[in-house]
This record gives C-alpha cells, structure tokens and sequence, in this order.
C-alpha cells in the first residue's frame, strides 16, 4: 500500500536524492532487532524511554519541516480522528518492543510486512472504497504466510510475542487508514504526543535503575535513528519520487532487520519463518513491482 501524492515528474537529481533519503531511513528502520538485542533493561523500561528520546528526536526536526506546525494541525490532534492516530500509535509502539522481546526477528518483521494488505481490508470494510484484486489476492496470501509463522510459535514460547506483532501491525494499518477517513487529520503530531504519551503509561512499570550508560546510549540512538530520522528522512526522499519506488526500496527492511540480528546475534529464526516470510516477501514484492510498473506507465519521468 503506498501513499497516494499528487501526480508530478521528477528531475534526475531530484530523483536520486530521494532515493539517497529513502534508503538511508530503510537502514535505520532495519536496525530495530539490533537495539532490542542489545538492551539489557526489561520490557517496560524499554517501551517507555525508547519513546521518550523518540519524541524528543521528533520533536526537532519537525519545527522546520515546511516551517514547521501551525496551531489548527496542534489543535487537530484533540479531535476525533487525531486523537484515534495518538491511540493507535501508542499501542503499535508498545507492540513493537513487546514482541521484538518476546519473539524473534524475523517473525516480528515477517507479521508487520502485511500491514499494507491490511490497511486495504479495513480500507474495504470502513470506506468502502475499491480494493484491486491483486491486492485482494496478495493479501489473502501473506495472510497464509503470517498463519504458517504464528502456528509454528504455538507452545514454543514465542506465540505472546507473535500476537503483538500482529497487534502492531493491525494498529498501524489503522494508523494508515485514518487519515483517509479525516483528510485533516495530521501525521506527525500525534506521533509526537503518542511518544510522549507512551513514557506517560509505562514509565511506572518501569526500573530506572537498570538504566545503565550502555542502555542510556541505546535507548538514545534507537530512538533517535529508528524512531525519528528515519521517519523524517523518508518523508523528504518520499516526495521526491514515486510513491511504488519509495515503497519497493521499503521493503529491503524486511530483509535486512532480521539479516543484522542474524548477522552479530546468530539469532536463526525457526523453519517455519523461512517458509511463511518467503511467502510474504515474494508477495510483496511482486504486488510492489506491479504499482511501479504501473506508476512508471502513468508518470513517466520528466
């Protein structure tokens, strides 16, 4: 699922920096398993000051993206449909670190590819809006894919871990979905307040005093890269080129997240998450392909 933008060609230059932005803000969003491997605090800990320096790193940039906020997009986040995006960011970001720490990976990354295809199934189901079969059919088979990995999990310790992947996953969708229902509603604001808001409500379940310098530094720099520059990075690459290219060079993060945890963890993940993610990733790029194909055919560069 990509963000629609406005049809526009796009000038050479233009178009490599924003696949620059783009793949810089994949590598630091792949580098998730990474921080979570190396924390040593508990789960509480780790949700809560994860999105404290998150929010913080945030909070910066965002003064001066085209100028900055005005007070109606700050106000907007008090209604109905801003303060659905703050919810729902507030529950992906406490499913997010939950299931990195109780499950693998790659199964956590493997259940969050599908949010896309999710996002088009509540897209049909709230808005009624026209679902493409293709996405109907790749969507049917990740949904085979995600079955494979959590059935595997069942009794092997990682299941509570797996669900709150697809807790997350199911929560960002939405997050997805919402502004289409409320055009007016803003992106960033609610991201910041939810960050903030996330601190708030686990900060208490917390131990501060497992808060080493090692952890201090990792919470800052999990928060900091993944969290915010790579949002902000995406953002800028984003408009900079077609929204199928900057969603096919995305998908590298499903890759490479549980690659780098494989790679100085030696965190293998089970049998049954090669099957079930090759399933999904081949899903997803092949519908992905098909949306540039189809861009490429409709903007031809200029």
């Amino acid at each position: 699922m990509t963000i629609q933008t406005p049809s526009r060609s796009f000038s050479a230059n233009e178009h490599e920096k924003g696949v620059a932005l783009v793949v810089a803000a994949t590598l630091a969003w792949s580098a998730s398993g990474v921080y979570t491997r190396l924390l040593t605090t508990d789960i509480w800990t780790a949700i809560a000051w994860r999105s404290l320096f998150g929010g913080l790193f945030l909070l910066i940039p965002s003064l001066f993206l085209e100028g900055g906020f005005s007070r109606r997009q700050w106000s907007s986040i008090f209604h109905p449909s801003g303060l659905a995006m703050i919810a729902c960011q507030t529950f992906s970001q406490a499913c997010f670190i939950g299931a990195l720490y109780m499950t693998t990976v790659a199964n956590v990354t493997m259940i969050y590819a599908t949010a896309p295809f999710i996002a088009a199934l509540l897209g049909w189901a709230i808005l009624k809006e026209r679902v493409p079969r293709r996405t109907l059919v790749a969507g049917s088979v990740c949904l085979v894919g995600v079955a494979i990995i959590v059935a595997a999990s069942i009794g092997g310790g990682t299941g509570l871990g797996d669900l709150l992947a697809l807790g997350m996953t199911v929560s960002f969708a939405l997050i997805i979905v919402i502004p289409r229902i409320d055009r007016s509603a803003p992106s960033l604001p609610p991201t910041i307040v939810s960050a903030f808001l996330t601190l708030v409500i686990f900060a208490p379940f917390g131990s501060v005093g497992s808060l080493d310098l090692h952890n201090w530094l990792v919470l800052a720099a999990f928060g900091a890269t993944n969290f915010s520059f790579a949002l902000v990075l995406f953002l800028a690459g984003a408009k900079r080129m077609p929204p199928a290219e900057a969603a096919l060079i995305g998908t590298m993060e499903i890759v490479l997240t549980p690659f780098w945890v494989w790679l100085f963890f030696s965190e293998r993940p089970p049998l049954a998450t090669f099957f079930g993610g090759a399933i999904i990733l081949a899903t997803v790029l092949w519908h992905t392909f098909i949306d540039l194909k189809q861009s490429r055919r409709s903007h031809p560069p200029g």
